[in-house]
This record gives structure tokens, sequence and C-alpha cells, in this order.
């Protein structure tokens, strides 16, 4: 990755997460689009894909589309990963409302650091593996719960 070695704000790692899945099915994503997506201006999203292209994670030109370069798409897949990770294990190990798990993601992907991931990442492959075995890891802690 050319020039990312500088670590993105957490504003940064959203507009990228945000370009990358709006682009997913067409390879583009629009201004106006991740405006809409991040609910901010459309100021907002110029200002970041600026930063962005300084980068080199983004081809962007004023009034025409956005396109995630190869260190744009590697960089944003890990984000979205990291996104995932979360959101799977409060929603899909813990039982939180998706919502809540949504935007309790959100928040902690950006605070959460790789070590952290990791052995989340870790702990799910984990516990899949033994509900595969017959071992519901999952379903005795959702009981367990309960209990309380």
């Amino acid at each position: 990755m050319a020039n990312t070695k500088n670590k993105l704000s957490a504003s940064l790692e959203d507009y990228l997460e945000a370009i990358f899945n709006l682009a997913s099915d067409s390879d583009i994503a629009r201004s106006k689009d991740i405006a809409e997506t991040l609910s901010v201006s459309k100021a907002s999203v110029t200002g970041a894909l600026r930063a962005l292209k300084d980068k080199e994670l983004v081809n962007y030109k004023p009034y025409g589309f956005v396109t995630l370069t190869k260190a744009g798409k590697t960089t944003a897949a890990k984000i979205v990963r990291k996104h995932n990770v979360l959101k799977s294990f409060l929603a899909d190990i813990l039982g939180i409302e998706t919502r809540i798990a949504q935007q309790a993601a959100c928040k902690a992907e950006h605070t959460l650091g790789p070590e952290v991931i990791t052995k989340l990442l870790r702990f799910i492959d984990f516990v899949t593996k033994e509900n595969r075995n017959g071992y519901n890891l999952t379903g005795k802690f959702k009981k367990f719960c309960e209990k309380k």
C-alpha cells in the first residue's frame, strides 16, 4: 500500500467502508450516495475523498465517480471484515438485537485494535467449529442468559 502508512482516522475508515459497500455491484460510488449513506454534507465527502486520494486509496475527480484503488480495496475489505466480525460476535454469539449490534460494531471497530479483533475472530471460529461438532456453545450461552 503505497501511501497508506499513516493510520486512517475513524472518519476516513467510515468513508472507505461506505465506498466499498456502495461500489460492491458496479465498482463505482457517487459522492451523493456516500453523503446519504454517512448522513454527512457533500462538502464533507469532498474533503474525505481528497484525503483518501492523497493516500492513494481512491481514484477521484470532482463531479466524477469514485473508485477504489487496489490498495483501497484491500484496506476497505479489512475494515468491512472487522465490522462484520464485531457485528457477528455481538448478534450471533451474544444474542444482541441486530440493529444494536450494528451500531455497537460501528463504534467498536475504530477503537479495538488488531489483537482484539484477531482474538474475536479466533473465538468465533472456535464457537462455530464446536457448534458443528455438536457442542452448541451459542445455544448454551443463550440459555444461560435467559436464566439471569
